[in-house]
């Protein structure tokens, strides 16, 4: 199956002279959602994660099959104010700014390998702040998967030398 038939291109948003990847179209074909689950489980297997941390929001709709799929445990990364427990904060940069990520302190046990995983990895910046949430509970980052990789934006650049698993680069 080929998924870039289900990412819908939309120019010109959020602002002028972007091209928006669209994964509704993906979201809404019962074949390619399965697909699409399945193929990063195959992909990340060899990783062995106790955990995938999903990054708020688009991250929950692939991390919590993945997880299911995997029979390992989630933990959400959420804006602030989100999550009713104590929380560790991470801060990261935006183009105008900075932003902040929360984790709840008791989401893995220390020791824990945790995938991290969002729909996709443009600069890298709410990747890199979710390692540090994870280094925070005692645990290690076993990698990353994402659906989409935006190559030309480096978000690699900003990641730890860890495995990065893209389904789809442009």
């Amino acid at each position: 199956m080929d998924l870039t038939d289900h990412i819908r291109e939309i120019p010109d948003f959020p602002k002028p002279g972007i091209l928006f990847r669209d994964i509704t179209p993906l979201l809404a074909h019962p074949e390619a959602l399965c697909y699409t689950v399945d193929l990063l489980a195959e992909q990340v297997a060899d990783l062995k994660p106790d955990y995938i941390a999903g990054i708020e929001s688009r991250g929950f709709i692939f991390g919590v099959p993945l997880a299911y799929r995997m029979s390992i445990g989630f933990a959400p990364v959420r804006k602030p104010g989100k999550l009713p427990a104590a929380t560790h904060t991470a801060e990261y940069a935006l183009e105008y700014g900075t932003d902040r990520l929360e984790l709840h302190q008791d989401a893995f046990r220390p020791g824990s390998r945790v995938l991290i995983v969002d729909d996709l990895i443009a600069t890298g910046g709410t990747a890199a702040a979710t390692v540090k949430l994870i280094e925070k509970t005692g645990s290690e980052v076993a990698g990353f998967g994402f659906i989409i990789e935006l190559t030309g934006l480096a978000g690699r650049d900003k990641l730890p030398d860890l495995p990065i698993i893209s389904l789809l680069q442009y």
